[in-house]
C-alpha cells in the first residue's frame, strides 16, 4: 500500500513529456529516473519492509491456546507434563486414544474411555472426538 501510494502521487507531481515529440529522449519517459520518484519509492520499501521482517530479538510471546499452562494431575498422567500448551495436550491425547487403539470400530468419531481418560472426561465411558475439546477445559489451572 505504501509502495503503491508514494508511486501514485509521484505520477501526479511528475510533469510528463509529450510524446508527439520525438526529440525527447527515451530515458526522460521513464518514470524512476526522477530523483523524487527514487526518493519516494526507497523510502517507501524500507519503512513496509522494516516492519515486516521478524528479528531474533523480537520474539513473539505465545499468547491463548498456544500458551503453555499447568495442568491436572490426572492430565498430567496422559500428556506427560506438568505444564502444555492447549493445543499440544489435545494432540496428545489423540496420540494416547491412537496408541491404545481407543476409537469404536464401528463409529470413529467416538472414543471409548478407558480409565485414564475416565478422569479427564467427567467419567464417560464414550465421547464423541468433538466434545474432547470442551471436557479438557477444566484441566488447564
Amino acid at each position: 500500500m505504501a509502495v503503491s501510494s508514494g508511486t501514485f502521487s509521484t505520477f501526479l507531481c511528475i510533469k510528463t513529456p509529450s510524446f508527439r515529440n520525438a526529440s525527447t529522449p527515451l530515458s526522460s519517459l521513464r518514470l524512476a529516473s526522477h530523483p523524487a520518484a527514487k526518493l519516494r519509492l526507497v523510502l517507501a520499501v524500507t519503512s513496509a519492509t522494516e516492519s515486516s521482517e521478524p528479528t531474533a530479538t523480537n520474539k513473539r510471546v505465545p499468547r491463548g491456546i498456544m500458551k503453555p499452562r499447568p495442568v491436572t494431575p490426572e492430565m498430567q498422567d496422559i500428556v506427560g507434563l506438568p505444564e502444555i500448551p492447549r493445543t499440544q495436550a489435545l494432540k496428545r491425547i489423540w496420540a494416547y486414544i491412537k496408541e491404545h487403539d481407543l476409537q469404536d470400530p464401528q463409529n470413529k468419531r467416538e472414543i471409548l474411555c478407558d480409565e485414564k481418560l475416565k478422569k479427564i472426561f467427567e467419567g464417560k465411558d464414550r465421547v464423541g472426538f468433538l466434545e474432547i475439546a470442551k471436557l479438557i477445559g477444566p484441566h488447564f489451572l
